[in-house]
């Protein structure tokens, strides 16, 4: 397996009785996973996606990758949640955060729509003037407003550069297969089209073409990492399995819930796992954040926060455990070079590679944290090629659908996220909403 669950950093908060108590109702919510039946079941495509994935488009999706490496020096990717977090995880977390400024044979990649700023528009288009660039929009019905926005302003740019049909070869779409606003203007227009299936979610498609095809411009190995993707399938849907790794996350994690533990922060010892952290807690939020229940999904990279979040969680509110991820082999390797003068006292580390002292940084904080008072998940994955990211996203879609299911909610489903789209409507003026306007200023004026 690519990777292991290791729990003996949560032993002193959780019995092994308690964790075996558990596991029946994992099995069983694995199983309604499985057989599709339970609440939200219209939106379980993503189970046997590794599988059963459309193999033409797959190809399509290669081709088109090739096609803007080409001919772009930069591609934006327009969307919004998971429409834009799955890939920029992917980039980051297989290539670098650092992957625009590294010198590469493949295009920069900006993500846009993902915010209402006029600084990082502008800051944006700033930086690609010069440049020839492609656009890759992904919405399912293309009117939510961010990614709408963005679409709008460098849908005009290319026109303007390129002409109607310079253009028509620069921009792809990636929305329903056959109905909504962008589906429409997009066959319209000519621009050649990619899938958001019908029964995925948005914080489910990362292996759908609104992740592989910014994913495959940056070089990344799409096929190694749908080959991960399936071992994660064939190994994580054994709801037998007493090994089975995301029905281990899943029982450890309403363990601790059931001990007042409410918040989960997830930890990475590396840079490149920041936006990894931003996608899982949009897939844990959004799946369980419902009926007034959930665990609220937080996280951190250290080194770096142990030097200001850390005090909290070693000495603060005894509501939180943590889940580490530890990636063997971080893939770079560095040694520490000797200083004869000896200025910081730490020739001790002389000759010691950067790798190991960042590790034994982590045992030293698990220790720590554990004698605070804060059980920990250790995860660890081989290393941050193509395959182990694919198994590590099939890895947290299944523990999150189990860990949903267990707890009583619908994990596929976000009618929250509703609620302050149609207030903004409201106060922008969006026609039908004019009484809802006059009772929201009325609401801001009093306050």
């Amino acid at each position: 397996m690519a990777l292991r669950i290791i729990n003996s950093y949560a032993k002193n908060f959780v019995s092994e009785e308690e964790l075996l108590s558990l596991r029946p109702t994992a099995v069983s919510a694995l199983e309604t996973v499985l057989a599709k039946n339970g609440a939200g079941n219209d939106f379980l495509g993503w189970v046997d996606l590794p599988q059963n994935y459309d193999k033409n488009e797959f190809e399509r999706i290669k081709i088109a990758a090739e096609k803007i490496k080409k001919s772009c020096d930069a591609l934006v990717v327009i969307g919004i949640g998971g429409s834009y977090l799955g890939a920029r995880a992917a980039i980051e977390f297989i290539k670098s955060p650092l992957y625009n400024s590294l010198k590469k044979d493949t295009p920069e990649i900006y993500f846009a729509g993902n915010n209402i700023s006029p600084t990082a528009l502008t800051e944006l288009i700033s930086i690609l003037e010069g440049k020839d660039i492609c656009v890759n929009v992904i919405s399912k019905s293309g009117t939510t407003t961010e990614p709408a926005i963005a679409f709008r302003v460098f849908k005009s740019m290319l026109i303007e550069k390129y002409g109607e049909e310079g253009a028509k070869d620069r921009i792809f779409v990636t929305t329903d297969k056959e109905k909504g606003t962008l589906k429409h203007f997009s066959d319209e227009a000519g621009y050649e089209t990619f899938v958001v299936p019908d029964d995925v979610g948005g914080r489910y498609s990362v292996l759908t073409a609104v992740g592989l095809l910014p994913i495959a411009v940056s070089g990344v190995d799409i096929d190694g990492l749908m080959k991960g993707a399936q071992a994660a399938m064939s190994e994580l849907t054994d709801a037998q399995n007493a090994n089975n790794a995301a029905i281990e996350y899943a029982v450890l994690r309403n363990a601790l819930l059931g001990k007042g533990k409410t918040t989960e922060i997830l930890v990475g010892y590396e840079p490149y796992m920041l936006m990894m952290s931003e996608w899982w807690k949009q897939l844990y939020g959004e799946s369980e954040g419902k009926d007034n229940k959930g665990i609220f999904p937080a996280s951190v990279v250290f080194s770096t926060d142990l030097h200001s979040l850390g005090q909290y969680i070693q000495e603060g509110q005894r509501n939180l455990f943590e889940t580490v991820i530890n990636v063997k082999d971080p893939g770079a390797s560095f040694t520490i070079p000797n200083d004869p003068a000896n200025v910081d006292g730490l020739n001790f580390i002389s000759g010691k590679s950067l790798d190991y002292v960042n590790k034994t940084a982590m045992m030293a904080t698990l220790i720590a944290h554990n004698d605070g008072g804060v059980p920990n998940i250790l995860i660890e994955l081989d290393n941050r090629e193509a395959y182990s990211f694919g198994y590590l996203v099939y890895f947290f879609e299944i523990a999150c659908a189990i860990s949903g299911y267990m707890l009583g909610v619908n994990p596929f489903n976000q009618p929250g996220v509703e609620a302050y789209k149609k207030n903004m409507f409201a106060l922008l003026g969006k026609p039908g909403y004019e009484d809802m306007k006059l009772e929201l200023e009325k609401r801001i004026s009093n306050n």
